[in-house]
């Protein structure tokens, strides 16, 4: 499937208008399923029914920001379906970074045997990109297809890899490792079971349907196996698209509209800050990727849901109804401007000085932003009765020192929703740049 990049001013953009398939077949036609590719004798080669015709043609996800999205997504999303939607493996970026968020998410980490090296590694990554970029056409896996996605379309897959420190060692790559690549700092009430985070390699499997994420996690774990175990998985959900009557920003677990004042591409600087670029202590072979801080933070939902809203709402800075910060007008909604000088009837901070938003916003923290990508995960119970219930912390970022470590410093310091989270588990992971065509994710470090 050919996938051409352009850059302007700064913002790229990919384009999956094409007609052929991830090795340079023709493509499936929207209504292909793996049901009808596994019964077809050639599976994945389709031809067009007139002489030279091509017979598929790509169907585009419905426009959805990571923020929101296009005012008409949700009814592009109905009338079009979710299950044809599909998302370009190759590209200048990889994908599942500034693609539309997927209602479904399968994160897992994976240590790499002993004495695989470089060539082992280059091994599996050539056939995890060859795999991830036939799965997000909708053809069967490369190997190992399972059939559990059988009657699935590609529903917007995107699988995105990542590098943790770890691996440069293993690998005999010691020496290519990025600087920013080093361990966060302790932050206070941190609570970190080092079995769920960290790892050699990091997947993140994005989808529209829950099995087409089990089915790729499983097949590339089995691809694996010999050479790289699971270290950790989890599972975690966001709003399925056109769930809501009118695009909107999601909510978390605790009921908050999450993600408002995330940064877009279509502002000035988008770039440097989510993408590394090549100069000063960033390796040539990272230019264009990017660096992936993960937390799975667990919400204390007991007791937030035992504040009542008004407090709720002052914890955050937002009000809950529709996300508009506090002090705005009546029907300002959530991307009304925060007005962090905002002063109340009584004359008080509309926004109290602990609140969230304040003490996280760019302005508080040196320009620091990232692109947040997180998804809620509920486990169950614990033994005292309450939710493992939270959010799955993503965010990508040209540099953790810059962005996320500087930013949490703050946040563990003086916010006030920090009484209400435990971070149990903590990952910083390279992201390389896109693979080409033909080619697969971290070619620009293995040769």
């Amino acid at each position: 499937m050919k996938s051409t990049t352009s850059t302007t001013n700064g913002k790229s953009t990919r384009n999956s208008k094409n007609t052929e398939g991830p090795e340079g077949v023709e493509g499936s036609t929207p209504g292909f399923t793996r049901r009808a590719l596994l019964g077809t004798a050639g599976a994945g080669l389709v031809v067009g029914a007139g002489a030279g015709a091509a017979a598929a043609v790509v169907l585009d996800r419905p426009d959805r920001s990571p923020s929101g999205g296009s005012a008409d997504a949700a009814a592009a999303g109905a009338a079009r379906g979710l299950g044809p939607a599909r998302l370009p493996f190759h590209g200048e970026r990889q994908s599942g970074i500034l693609d539309p968020q997927q209602a479904r998410v399968q994160l897992a980490a994976f240590d790499l045997a002993g004495g695989v090296g470089r060539d082992g590694l280059r091994t599996l990554l050539q056939r995890w990109s060859r795999t991830a970029a036939r799965m997000a056409v909708g053809e069967p896996a490369d190997e190992f297809e399972n059939q559990i996605a059988l009657d699935a379309g590609p529903c917007s897959l995107t699988v995105t890899f990542g590098f943790g420190a770890g691996l440069f060692d293993k690998a005999g790559l010691a020496d290519r490792r990025p600087a920013g690549l080093e361990p966060l700092p302790a932050f206070p009430a941190d609570a970190l079971d080092p079995a769920r985070g960290d790892g050699d390699l990091f997947v993140q499997i994005g989808a529209d349907d829950a099995l087409v994420a089990v089915h790729a996690l499983r097949v590339l774990q089995r691809q694996a196996a010999g050479t790289a175990a699971l270290r950790w998985q989890a599972s975690g959900f966001a709003r399925t698209p056109g769930a809501t009557p009118n695009p909107m920003t999601g909510r978390n677990l605790m009921g908050q509209v999450d993600g408002t004042n995330n940064p877009k591409p279509s502002e000035d600087g988008f770039a440097a800050k989510v993408f590394c670029a090549a100069g000063g202590e960033q390796p040539a072979w990272l230019a264009g990727g990017s660096f992936l801080v993960f937390r799975r933070i667990r919400m204390l939902l007991d007791n937030w849901e035992a504040l009542p809203v008004d407090r709720q709402e002052r914890v955050i800075g937002r009000r809950k109804s529709d996300g508009a910060p506090l002090g705005a007008p009546d029907g300002a909604g959530e991307s009304a401007p925060v007005d962090l000088g905002a002063q109340g009837a009584d004359g008080a901070l509309a926004i109290p000085s602990d609140a969230h938003i304040r003490v996280a916003a760019p302005a508080a923290n040196g320009g620091a932003a990232m692109l947040r990508r997180g998804f809620s995960y509920h486990d169950g119970l614990l033994p005292d009765g309450s939710p493992d219930a939270g959010l799955l912390f993503l965010a990508f970022q040209a540099d953790p020192r810059k962005g996320f470590t500087p930013v949490q410093r703050k946040l563990s310091r003086g916010d006030g929703l920090s009484r209400f989270l435990r971070h149990e588990a903590s990952g910083v992971y390279a992201v390389p740049p896109g693979a080409p065509q033909g080619g697969y994710v971290g070619q620009t470090l293995l040769d």
